[in-house]
């Protein structure tokens, strides 16, 4: 059975309209919902931002234009909000999808040792 849903599961909006997106899951195991863009464009998924807890992180590309909410702990949903369809490339197909809450350390610095 699917355990992830997304609502609504085909929008149809104007330029300048808000558009909400809703994602919910049962995996008791999984902490953290991540929402991705594929448009017509490029059709490489995009990752939009994420809700891991009940933090929500935006990638730098999509601040200002997208807003992501939610709580992936207790209630297991997460949302997806843009305000107004500004650009060509918001026309899109959105996914969802739930994870295992990860953590990543990335290395800001690499030192290499001078030869």
């Amino acid at each position: 059975t699917d355990k992830v849903h997304q609502t609504p599961t085909a929008i149809l909006k104007g330029p300048e309209d808000k558009v909400n997106l809703t994602c919910s899951h049962t995996d008791p195991n999984y902490y953290m919902i991540l929402w991705y863009q594929q448009s017509a464009q490029n059709t490489a998924l995009k990752l939009i931002g994420y809700v891991r807890y009940t933090s929500p992180t935006v990638e730098d590309s999509f601040k200002g234009r997208f807003d992501v909410s939610g709580d992936a702990t207790t209630n297991k949903m997460a949302y997806l909000h843009f305000p107004k369809v500004t650009e060509a490339e918001d026309s899109a197909v959105y996914f969802c999808a739930a994870s295992e809450a990860q953590c990543f350390t990335i290395p800001s610095l690499l030192y290499k040792n001078p030869l």
